[in-house]
């Protein structure tokens, strides 16, 4: 735990060898990233943390604040905190959060690696009005759901994520804490919302980059994150076989080796193990 002058920051970290920054995504904590790491055995030196509201971190943000900036404030006081370079690793909104920080450039990254983050404005900066309206029409009933009392409400942004039936076959404890701290992703929403992504903006980005989706994931999920592969300077996409967005505990074998060879590109010398 880091404690910070603006509130505690989660903080963890285990493995030797390269530093790589694992940034979870919405209504999760560093705990997500397990299956991630287990398959790399300590080949990594892996940090973990979680975003705002969520886990041991304090909230910083209001409806009046909802920059994406203090997301990325964050992540580069953990970024600091490990004192090495590092390779920054994110997931779902995390991803996005990931770029900010790629895009601020107050830290310095080895690496950058987005894992299907909800990109939705670049969408409609690149003119994909209709993949655009399908983030804004699911977002748009969800809130309304969630505003006339429904506390199940964020079923339906899980399920256009993961598929009809994917929130239903979580365990009972991971969609109590989805449920719980439903108002903290509607406050995600509105940094996504407000990250204004343009090609342009992504021209900056000096880091190398992955880019990775789920090949069965929604569409307009798969155009947006193709899309970042596409306008990120020196970057590579990759969808991941038979994935959907979940695809960190769902196809963790396969995210963990496509990261592990990145890292490696990145590190020449440095060959860790990934359990098959």
């Amino acid at each position: 735990m880091i404690d910070d002058e603006r509130g505690r920051i989660d903080y963890d970290e285990g493995g030797e060898g390269p530093t790589i920054v694992l940034v979870p995504g919405s209504c999760s904590t560093g705990a997500a990233w397990r299956p991630i790491v287990a398959q790399w055995q300590g080949g990594f030196r892996c940090v973990t943390t979680s975003l705002l509201g969520y886990g041991g971190t304090t909230e910083r943000r209001t409806p009046q604040d909802s920059d994406i900036a203090r997301e990325a404030e964050i992540v580069e006081t953990v970024i600091r905190q490990a004192a090495r370079p590092v390779h920054l690793v994110g997931h779902s909104f995390g991803g996005l959060v990931a770029l900010a920080v790629a895009l601020r450039k107050r830290v310095a990254l080895r690496s950058l690696v987005i894992v299907e983050a909800p990109a939705a404005e670049l969408l409609r900066h690149a003119g994909q009005h209709e993949d655009y309206r399908a983030f804004r029409t699911m977002t748009d009933a969800y809130f309304e759901a969630f505003g006339a009392g429904d506390s199940a409400a964020i079923e339906t942004m899980i399920d256009f994520y993961g598929g009809a039936g994917t929130f239903a076959a979580w365990p009972p404890r991971v969609r109590r804490y989805a449920i719980e701290t439903t108002a903290v992703n509607i406050l995600d929403w509105a940094s996504a919302y407000g990250f204004e992504l343009t090609p342009a903006a992504l021209a900056k980005v000096d880091a190398p980059a992955l880019v990775l989706w789920g090949a069965i994931s929604h569409p307009s999920v798969q155009r947006a994150n193709a899309l970042l592969s596409r306008y990120i300077p020196n970057a590579s996409g990759i969808p991941i076989a038979g994935a959907a967005h979940f695809m960190t505990s769902t196809h963790a074998p396969d995210v963990a080796g496509v990261i592990a060879q990145h890292v490696a590109r990145m590190e020449p010398a440095h060959r860790p193990m990934v359990d098959a």
